[in-house]
């Protein structure tokens, strides 16, 4: 047994052996709170941008600019991000991440016209697109059979609730029909607060990732999993294990192993890194998942960057728009988290039920049918849900295939790839399918074609899962007993 005494303890048997603990639900709790606040400060252009575009007088092309720039930002930062979380740790990038992201945040407030925003904008997606990966790695790492997919897509809940949450922030500090613009007009505000504007969702917002930053100094703790995987010495492992169990008695054990995972090379350079993630049945996963997360990206980066103006440009008020778009997001997010509870044993496959109903729909939409009649809202809705269920189903598994020493560089890759659609929707968004309700309705009938990527992506990811998942069982049966 693993926890047998001896010399040399298996980690993964360890871990797998104690089956969901209080510390698993303390690391989500904690890695939730970082996804939030990553998806608040992401998603302030979103819902800020009809105000941007009429303060700063903006056309198609900038707006493109605009919202794209946070997602070429995450581009980059996704690839030097996972790569130092291989390195360094999981811990220190989460925290350096949060840090720059609340900086960068907040100085976006001070922008003052649509240059100094794309710039900051950018930069400030570097930090939020860095800290993904080593996020969704440290969950993976620590979870159970069973619950890893799942626990990636509770955290990417935070996230999806922090973008939604975005909607209503900025309602209440930008506009003059909510409390603050009632407040500061009665003097009740310190003196030195703007009054209701865009500039003071970005002040609010990046002081409170601020203050998540510190917090974080004191409340993160590092992966168990990278520390075996990078030969760290017993002192590092054993109080983290001792947080899972800390009745277990680990004294005895020199040498940590992890009997569910091949040996990786020892090259520390970015390319040996990204060969890792073709090797063996890899070889296949890898690009499907790009291809499928990349799909999926494109359909839910084109609501995210113009969900808000799509339905202004159908006739909402942007209060209205605002409240749909996060009411949706957030229930995506949550119908992504039921989806896993029914499908994660089974496999990917079964993931392509969210986008496979989301296809009909957004043609039903696309089609203008629907269009001003009862059912309008609510397909919308459920459209958004569907869209929103499948990219979080997705997300949950771009890194689970990988092994611990290369885990957040394979997450950090599928992040890049897929920025590729994030970058090229709110730009190819901005110049076809904004302008007229029928060029709205012809990026939903785009967004249909996306979900079927999808569909097919992960149908066929399933096959190559299913024969990598019997050659791991295979080669952790041979492995001597403890």
């Amino acid at each position: 047994m693993a926890t047998s005494a001896g010399s040399r303890l298996d980690v993964a048997q360890f871990l797998e052996q104690r089956g969901m603990t209080p510390f698993h639900y303390y690391l989500l709790a904690v890695s939730c709170l970082v996804t939030f606040f990553d998806g608040l400060d992401f998603s302030l252009v979103t819902f800020t941008l009809p105000y941007l575009q009429e303060e700063m007088a903006l056309d198609s092309t900038m707006i493109g600019l605009v919202s794209s720039a946070a997602f070429l930002g995450q581009m980059v930062g996704s690839l030097a991000g996972s790569y130092f979380a291989d390195i360094v740790g999981r811990r220190p990038v989460i925290i350096w991440c949060t840090l720059l992201s609340a900086l960068l945040t907040f100085v976006t407030g001070f922008a003052d016209g649509p240059w100094p925003l794309i710039v900051l904008r950018f930069l400030g997606g570097l930090a939020i697109g860095g800290l993904l990966a080593p996020a969704w790695s440290i969950n993976i790492e620590s979870m159970p059979k069973g619950s890893k997919a799942r626990a990636v897509t509770i955290i990417m809940l935070g996230f999806s609730v922090g973008g939604a949450a975005a909607g209503q922030v900025t309602n209440f500090f930008a506009s003059p029909d909510y409390p603050y613009a009632a407040w500061h007009a009665a003097g009740a505000m310190p003196a030195f607060l703007p009054g209701p504007s865009w500039h003071m969702v970005f002040f609010v917002c990046g002081a409170a990732t601020g203050l998540l930053a510190l917090l974080l100094v004191f409340t993160m703790p590092e992966s168990a999993r990278w520390l075996v995987a990078k030969g760290k010495p017993a002192e590092r492992v054993v109080p983290l294990l001792k947080r899972f169990d800390p009745q277990a008695d680990l004294g005895a054990y020199s040498t940590f192993t992890l009997s569910d995972e091949g040996k990786t090379g020892d090259k520390q350079d970015p390319l040996a890194k990204l060969v890792e993630l073709f090797r063996g049945w890899l070889v296949w996963i890898t690009p499907l998942i790009w291809i499928t997360y990349f799909c999926s990206s494109f359909a839910i980066y084109l609501k995210s960057a113009f969900g808000v103006l799509f339905l202004v440009e159908l006739g909402f008020a942007r209060e209205m728009a605002n409240n749909l778009s996060s009411i949706g997001g957030i229930a995506g997010a949550i119908m992504g988290v039921l989806l896993l509870v029914f499908t994660e044993k089974r496999g990917p496959a079964w993931i392509a039920a969210a986008p496979l109903l989301g296809i009909p729909l957004a043609i039903l939409i696309g089609s203008g049918i629907l269009l001003s009649g009862p059912l309008f809202v609510p397909v919308i809705l459920i459209g958004a849900i569907t869209i929103g269920a499948g990219h979080a189903a997705v997300i949950s598994i771009t890194s689970i295939y990988y092994p611990s020493a290369v885990r957040a560089t394979g997450g950090g890759w599928a992040s890049f790839m897929a920025k590729f659609a994030a970058v090229a929707a709110p730009n190819i968004g901005a110049a076809w399918f904004l302008g007229s309700k029928q060029a709205v309705l012809d990026g939903y009938l785009l967004t249909g074609l996306c979900l079927l990527g999808v569909v097919l992506g992960l149908m066929a990811l399933a096959v190559f899962a299913k024969r990598l998942e019997a050659d791991r069982a295979q080669a952790q049966a041979a492995q001597p007993a403890e």
